[in-house]
């Protein structure tokens, strides 16, 4: 991943994202908002106990910083509805938006639309088909990973959209790494299939299995990127729920600029 520096915000962003013209992403890092600790800087969820004024003024500020265009949120609830955000989001003109359902992945092929998936630990996985132009934006928790809703969202874009699975660019946000990824409960927790991606007697890989689910919808290998960064490893960059159980939600956005069309 690359650091960009806007004023007094951090950004990530994916150079095998950045190379193509009239894409927007981004996983904005934690510093430089309004919010007071325990959810000091840019936290994006009104949802944790955050002043709202302080969430609007971040939100709005991330709005600004990106570039602008239409800023789509979800109400996330580790399920795995998935959202197709149409046209109707840009002919509303609100530039800051969140859906009317609770989905935990959302799909556009509108240009202008962010996509923004919110998380502090969770993978937030952005999938662009660079031929349809079709960007989506994947909420994806171990209840996510259970679930498989990464290859659900694949699905999707291909029935939707007509997308070539073998053609997609997916790139796997900052999260929790197997070096944090403890799950005591396991066998009631994480089925079966999954125990090959444990690393230690309580520890599992979840990069790993994420990485293995988008194989098995058609991916190719080399079109799968993921930072290697662990959320609870660096809190001074990322929100995490497991360093610190009451805290904020960073941001991971995607979306294809409005002149692109």
């Amino acid at each position: 991943m690359l650091l960009v520096k806007k004023k007094d915000n951090y950004f990530f962003q994916f150079p095998a994202l950045s190379r193509f013209p009239g894409l927007t992403h981004a996983i904005a890092c934690r510093s430089g908002g309004f919010s007071r600790a325990p959810f000091a800087g840019l936290n994006l969820s009104p949802g944790v106990g955050d002043e709202p004024e302080a969430v609007a003024a971040n939100r709005r500020r991330l709005l600004a910083r990106s570039g602008g265009g239409i800023h789509v949120y979800t109400r996330q609830n580790h399920g795995t509805a998935i959202r197709v955000v149409s046209r109707e989001a840009w002919e509303c003109g609100e530039p800051i938006q969140t859906g009317p359902v609770s989905a935990d992945a959302l799909i556009t092929n509108v240009p202008g639309i962010r996509l923004l998936i919110q998380t502090a630990d969770c993978q937030a996985v952005m999938l662009f088909d660079p031929q349809k132009r079709v960007v989506a934006n994947v909420h994806c928790g171990w209840r996510g990973s259970v679930a498989d809703i990464l290859g659900d969202a694949v699905s999707v874009m291909s029935g939707e959209f007509g997308c070539d699975p073998g053609r997609l660019i997916a790139a796997i946000g900052p999260s929790l790494g197997p070096c944090c990824a403890e799950f005591i409960n396991y066998e009631k927790e994480i089925p079966r299939p999954l125990w090959p991606f444990r690393v230690g007697p309580h520890h599992f890989d979840f990069w790993r299995i994420s990485r293995h689910q988008l194989a098995a919808a058609g991916l190719a290998a080399d079109n799968v990127h993921g930072p290697g960064v662990c959320t609870r490893c660096n809190p001074h960059l990322f929100f995490s729920y497991r360093a610190a159980r009451k805290t904020g939600r960073f941001a991971a956005l995607i979306g294809m600029d409005a002149d692109s069309d």
